[in-house]
């Protein structure tokens, strides 16, 4: 029998160190464990997604460990299956303890027994190596005994429970930082004299998502093809290049798999955990979605649950298909999450379920040109069906944007075939709800644009999409546009559709909306009249878009300077609404806010103050704090507050409601403007006429900027300004700003307009008293 081999030792060959090997984090993290540690934290657990070079930070950890002379006995396992695992440890055995090599099993036993120091031996300082764990259940009987002298260091995808626990340390490995990829890139074409620019190179590592496989048979292909790297982003970037066409003919470093294969098993094995079959069908449509950040209920919801259902095996050929449940979906979440497939925080449930874009990239290659049209759709429906009919959480919000812009940019014109989904519609108009008025408005030109060219001009989806265009391109401080668009929309509308279609019927009213904002106020009160009559006899009194019209003529009318027949007109659209739609609708609080408003501006600011107050809890509890409804009752119902005589309290109540508009609305929304103009007032209503100058001449290039040096809310400012200007002493300032001022009302808005005759009025007034002719 041959005798046991002398120390030190190795079994096992450690796979050859990578060409560009690059130091990172996580070794250090992995050394400061053992040595946080000492000898008594004896197990680590290097868990991480299939390509992000766990083998390799094992192989420089154990290389170093031995090249130091810290180790008697190193021993390096391929522990993919329980057969190889058992291999290995029969070798060690038969070389280190006379084990027996032809009873392989007996033999790994009696390694494992030899490893546990034993009183009056020589001590042996140890490290096992078991690399790519692909099953905990391969490893039963397996593990390497605790020893004050000897270490244990596991690779592995997977996240069990049955790897963590009795003393073992997991380290997480992700992918490299963007300084760790550009660094790696670098070195790993310089060494072959293809130099690249930095740029260029930052910009590859983000489109590869730093995973350290891909950088390396990326770097291959280059150095292989000759290409540039702007040349490999473009295929990278043509979805008709599948990952596989981008791999080296001969891949770097001994590796086994190209990128496109290093999850293929990871998901095969996925999907035979409980319940089996669905890990992979859920896969595909988070393929499909952010994987920055995907909400849980758009993967457990009911298309997705419908969507697993039907990939599910029948029990027999005859018998339907199991309907899923939302706990089997989430069972197959966290299937994917044991495999390092997806991460998966249950805690943060509207960014829950992250994937890596590869592993989207490479699941969608997979998929048929039939199944990326049906997935999509149903990611669709998915997403639709998550999205609040309120949007009172705005990171949820957030995230239902960004999911279905990366649906649309992934899956490109599907989502207009044979029709254009609703989704697409919920996009612009949660965009503008939110604040983003520019945005909505260009998403909305990018959408008329899409949909004509799958559907024609004249389908009804098209017209809605006009539509949305030309509401948002009001909302963005083009109301003359705005206006145009919609009496270009209308007569095709009556077309398609017919006169008494409820579409068409809300064109009119946006035409006398629109028309009434370009101070067209007869054309708006004739359009307005005839439309409710019209609205009367077709949908009847009570119907939701009869009520809404109601509601544009009580704005008119308070726009036409009938403060107080507009708070009647509110006050009886109100009792409507709540007998309607009941009291807490987001369009009957919208009103109670209305009949505040035009009470508190006839005057009665005490009353409406105190409607305010009392409407402002039901705005929070039903539309939420970062509502646009509930942002603009707290902005009223400051001014009013004011107005009452408590300029301290509304001074206090606005300082808190800026940060809330600029957080919600961004620094050029209209209702932020508004609200640093009635911060401007309230300064000056408290005595601070300077502050009110300073605040206002802060605020009015900005509001040239968003709006426009023609927009009403720009008027405005100028108009405040310069009074007070005069207020605070400098009333030959503010007559030549009303001078100046004057003309631009008079063009903008008419000269028989009250806020022209008003400038008039202010001008004669300052010239009064700064002895002017």
């Amino acid at each position: 029998m041959r005798p046991p081999a002398a120390w030190p030792h190795q079994v096992g060959v450690l796979p050859s160190r990578a060409q560009a090997f690059l130091h990172r984090a996580e070794a250090d993290r992995l050394h400061r464990a053992i040595e946080d540690g000492g000898t008594a934290v004896v197990r680590q657990m290097l868990s991480g997604t299939g390509g992000a070079g766990k083998t390799q930070l094992a192989a420089d950890y154990a290389r170093t460990a031995w090249d130091i002379g810290g180790l008697d006995v190193l021993v390096w396992v391929t522990a993919s299956t329980h057969t190889s695992a058992v291999a290995a440890f029969a070798q060690a055995g038969s070389e280190l303890c006379q084990a027996d090599a032809d009873d392989p099993e007996k033999a790994a036993r009696s390694f494992l027994a030899w490893l546990t120091p034993k009183a009056g031996q020589q001590p042996c300082r140890w490290l096992i190596v078991l690399d790519d764990v692909a099953d905990p259940q391969d490893l039963s009987g397996l593990w390497p005994p605790d020893s004050a002298y000897g270490r244990t260091l596991v690779t592995t995808r997977r996240r069990d429970a049955a790897l963590t626990g009795q003393g073992r340390h997991q380290v997480e490995v992700g992918v490299f930082t963007e300084a760790e990829a550009v660094a790696y890139l670098t070195d790993a074409l310089a060494g072959h004299g293809h130099i690249e620019p930095v740029g260029q190179l930052t910009a590859l590592a983000a489109d590869l998502g730093h995973l350290p496989l891909a950088l390396s048979q990326a770097a291959a292909y280059l150095i292989d093809a000759g290409e540039t790297a702007a040349a490999y982003r473009e295929l990278l970037a043509d979805r008709a290049t599948k990952l596989t066409d981008l791999a080296p003919d001969t891949l770097p470093d001994e590796q086994p798999l190209a990128v496109a294969a290093a999850w293929s098993l990871s998901i095969d094995r996925a999907d035979t955990f409980h319940p089996a079959g669905l890990a992979r069908p859920l896969l595909q449509l988070a393929a499909l979605l952010d994987g920055n950040g995907i909400p849980q209920d758009v993967l457990t919801g009911g298309p997705a649950r419908a969507h697993l259902a039907s990939h599910r095996a029948a029990t027999s050929p005859t018998a339907e298909r199991p309907p899923a449940s939302r706990p089997d979906a989430v069972r197959a979440l966290r299937a994917l999450y044991r495999l390092n497939l997806i991460d998966h925080t249950p805690e943060t449930p509207h960014q829950a379920v992250r994937v890596h874009q590869l592993i989207q990239r490479a699941v969608r290659d997979t998929l048929t040109p039939d199944q990326h049209y049906q997935y999509a759709r149903t990611a669709a429906d998915a997403l639709q069906t998550a999205w609040p009919g309120v949007e009172r959480d705005t990171v949820l919000a957030q995230a239902l944007r960004a999911n279905t812009q990366a649906l649309i940019r992934i899956t490109e014109g599907t989502l207009c075939r044979p029709d254009a989904h609703e989704v697409l519609y919920l996009l612009g108009e949660s965009l503008g709800g939110s604040g983003q008025v520019g945005a909505a408005a260009t998403y909305f030109q990018h959408l008329v644009d899409t949909v004509t060219s799958n559907l024609g001009a004249d389908h009804p989806k098209t017209l809605t999409a006009r539509g949305q265009l030309a509401h948002w391109q009001g909302f963005a401080g083009d109301a003359a546009g705005a206006a145009e668009a919609v009496a270009n929309l209308l007569p095709d509308r009556v077309r398609v559709l017919g006169p008494h279609h409820p579409d068409t019927l809300a064109t009119r009213r946006e035409l006398a909306r629109w028309r009434r904002v370009t101070w067209d106020l007869t054309g708006s009160a004739t359009i307005l009249a005839d439309l409710l009559s019209d609205c009367l006899r077709v949908l009847g009194p009570d119907h939701p878009d009869t009520l809404t019209t109601r509601w544009t003529m009580a704005r008119l009318q308070a726009i036409s300077g009938d403060a107080a027949g507009a708070a009647i007109a509110f006050a009886e659209l109100l009792a409507d609404r709540d007998r309607v739609l009941g009291p807490h609708h987001p369009d009957t609080l919208a009103t109670r806010r209305e009949v505040a408003r035009w009470r508190g501006v006839d005057g009665d600011a005490e009353k409406a103050a105190t409607i305010l107050a009392n409407l402002l809890p039901d705005c929070l509890r039903v539309l939420g704090p970062d509502d646009i409804n509930t942002l603009i009752t707290r902005r009223l119902l400051a001014r009013f507050q004011r107005d009452a005589g408590d300029a301290a309290g509304a001074a206090a109540a606005l300082t808190e409601l800026l940060p809330d508009c600029l957080r919600v609305l961004g620094p050029d929304h209209n209702d932020t403007i508004i609200t640093r103009r009635e911060m401007a007032l309230t300064l000056g209503a408290t005595g601070n006429a300077r502050g009110a100058v300073a605040a206002f001449a802060d605020l009015l290039p900005d509001c040239r900027r968003a709006l426009g040096a023609d927009h009403y809310e720009t008027l405005i400012v100028r108009q405040e300004l310069a009074n007070w200007q005069g207020v605070a002493g400098d009333a030959a300032g503010a007559a030549k700003a009303y001078t100046e001022l004057a003309p631009h009302l008079a063009r903008v808005l008419g000269d028989d307009h009250p806020d022209t005759f008003a400038t008039r009025r202010s001008l004669a007034h300052w010239r009064a008293r700064g002895n002017q002719p």
